[in-house]
C-alpha cells in the first residue's frame, strides 16, 4: 500500500496533471433529483486545484489535493460524457514559507486563460481568495473552496469589511462557492467550547490577514452575544521574537485561556508558547482550523512542545469518521488504503468532497460549458456527501454548520467532541 501512495503524491511539491483510466464507478450526487442532463458530446475539460505545497501548510494541503485524485479516479476520470485532466497547482513560495498573493494571481491566471477550465479547486486560504474569485469571475470560471471560511467572500455579515462580497464578483455573476461553514459558525463553536470548558476571560491575538482578522472580528461579536469577556483582540507581527509583553498584559488583565486568530506560518507556536507560560499551567489554549496541521500539533515538525499538546484544543469542520454517513466512513477506508495513511488529515476529505462536487456539477450540467456548469453548482440541492447531506445557497455558501473540536494528542490531532454552534444574529 505505502509503495502506492508514493506514487501518488511524490510529485505533490511541483505540477502534474492527472489522466486518469477507468477504474471505478461515477458520482451520481444529485442529478437524479435536478433533472436529467442535456445529451451533449464529451470534450476534455481540466480541473486546477490551488494550495500552498510548501511551508506549515504542507501536509493539510497534500491531504487536500490527495483526496481530490482519490475521487477523481474513483470516477474513471470522467464526469458524465467528459474527459477530466486535473493540474494541481502551488500557490506558496520556498522563500514564504506559506500562499503568496503572486504566485495565487498566476495560478488564478493559467486556469482563467485556459479555455478547457471547469473548474478551479481552491483555495486553502481566505486571503488567497480574494486574489483569486476576481480574476477568475471575469473569465466565468467557477470556483469550489474545500478551505475558505471568511464571512466576507460571500457575505456583508458581521465580520465582513466595506464593499464585500461584491467588490470579488466584477461580472456581477457569483461563480465561487465553498463546501465548508464560514466563520460566523466557527467563531460560535470557539465561544460555546471556551464557555463550556469554564473560561471566564479570554485573551485573543489575530494574524492580521483576511482570515485572521476577519474571524477575530466575528469572536468579538460572538463572545459578547453568549456573555463571555474577551480581555484583548491584539493584531501581531508575525516576524517578533516574542509575544512575551502582550502574554504579560493578558495575565494582568486576569485572563484564564488564551485564542489566537490566524495561521501557524505566522508565527503561531511562539504565541502559544508565551501566552502559556504567562498565564500558567491551568490556562487552556485554542485555535481554529487555521492552525490544525502538523506543522502546529508537531514538536519534530517545528509545532508546539509535546509538553504542552494537552492544553490545546482546536476547531476544525471535520468530525470523527464514525460521525460521518456510511460513504463518509467509506471514504476514509478508501484513503487509508490508496495512501498507506491511518489517521488522514482532516482536509483529506475535504479535497475529496471539492472533487466530487465539481464532477457532480460538470455532469449535471450536460455541456461542459461553464455558465452551465456554475448554474448546477448554485443549483446543489439536498445532496448526498461524505460530508452529509448539504446544499449550496444563493451565496455560494454551504447549509453544513457541525464544528469538530480536536485534541492534540502526542503531536496528533485527535477528535474530542463534535460543537454544534449556530452564527450570532
Amino acid at each position: 500500500m505505502r509503495s502506492r501512495a508514493l506514487v501518488g503524491v511524490g510529485c505533490l511539491t511541483a505540477t502534474f496533471v492527472v489522466g486518469v483510466a477507468a477504474c471505478g464507478e461515477d458520482d451520481s450526487g444529485t442529478a437524479a433529483k435536478s433533472g436529467t442532463p442535456t445529451a451533449a458530446p464529451g470534450k476534455t475539460l481540466h480541473l486546477y486545484s490551488s494550495v500552498p505545497l510548501q511551508g506549515a501548510a504542507r501536509v493539510q494541503s497534500e491531504a487536500l489535493v490527495n483526496g481530490a485524485k482519490l475521487a477523481l479516479e474513483q470516477a474513471g476520470g470522467k464526469a458524465g460524457p467528459h474527459t477530466i485532466e486535473y493540474e494541481s497547482l502551488d500557490d506558496s513560495t520556498a522563500q514564504a514559507g506559506s500562499w503568496t498573493p503572486e504566485a495565487e494571481s498566476a495560478n488564478a491566471l493559467k486556469a482563467a486563460q485556459d479555455d478547457a477550465t471547469a473548474v478551479y479547486i481552491g483555495t486553502l486560504n481566505s486571503g488567497a481568495a480574494k486574489v483569486a474569485i476576481p480574476i477568475l469571475n471575469e473569465a466565468g470560471v467557477p470556483m469550489i473552496s474545500p478551505a475558505n471560511t471568511y464571512v466576507g467572500l460571500t457575505t456583508d455579515d458581521p465580520g465582513s469589511e466595506p464593499g464585500e462580497p461584491d467588490k470579488y464578483y466584477p461580472t456581477g455573476t457569483r461563480t465561487y462557492t465553498r463546501i465548508v461553514p464560514k466563520d460566523t459558525i466557527q467563531a460560535a463553536a470557539l465561544v460555546t467550547l471556551m464557555k463550556q470548558e469554564g473560561c471566564t476571560k479570554v485573551a485573543m491575538t489575530n494574524d492580521k490577514e483576511v482570515y485572521g482578522a476577519g474571524l477575530a472580528r466575528v469572536v468579538e461579536l460572538s463572545a459578547e452575544e453568549q456573555g463571555l469577556e474577551l480581555t484583548a483582540n491584539d493584531a501581531v507581527d508575525k516576524n517578533a521574537s516574542n509575544y512575551r509583553s502582550l502574554a504579560q498584559k493578558a495575565k494582568q488583565a486576569g485572563a484564564d485561556c488564551y485564542l489566537y486568530s490566524g495561521i501557524t506560518a505566522n508565527n503561531a507556536v511562539q504565541q502559544f508558547k508565551d501566552f502559556a507560560a504567562a498565564l500558567g499551567p491551568d490556562a487552556k489554549l485554542y485555535g481554529p482550523d487555521g492552525v490544525a496541521d502538523s506543522g502546529f500539533v508537531s514538536e519534530k515538525d517545528g509545532g508546539v512542545p509535546k509538553a504542552l499538546g494537552p492544553r490545546v484544543k482546536v476547531t476544525i469542520a471535520t468530525l470523527s469518521p464514525d460521525q460521518y454517513p456510511p460513504d463518509g466512513q467509506k471514504f476514509f477506508e478508501d484513503f487509508t488504503a490508496k495512501y498507506g495513511i491511518a489517521n488522514p488529515d482532516p482536509y483529506a476529505i475535504y479535497g475529496y468532497e471539492a472533487m466530487k462536487l465539481a464532477l457532480d456539477a460538470i455532469e449535471r450540467s450536460g455541456t461542459g460549458e461553464r455558465p452551465d456548469i456554475i448554474k448546477a453548482l448554485f443549483a446543489t440541492k439536498d445532496r448526498d456527501s461524505v460530508l452529509g447531506t448539504y446544499s449550496i445557497d444563493e451565496n455560494g455558501d454551504t447549509t453544513l454548520t457541525d464544528y469538530g473540536v480536536y485534541k492534540v494528542v502526542d503531536g496528533e490531532l485527535a477528535f474530542d467532541q463534535t460543537i454544534k454552534a449556530q452564527a450570532a444574529g
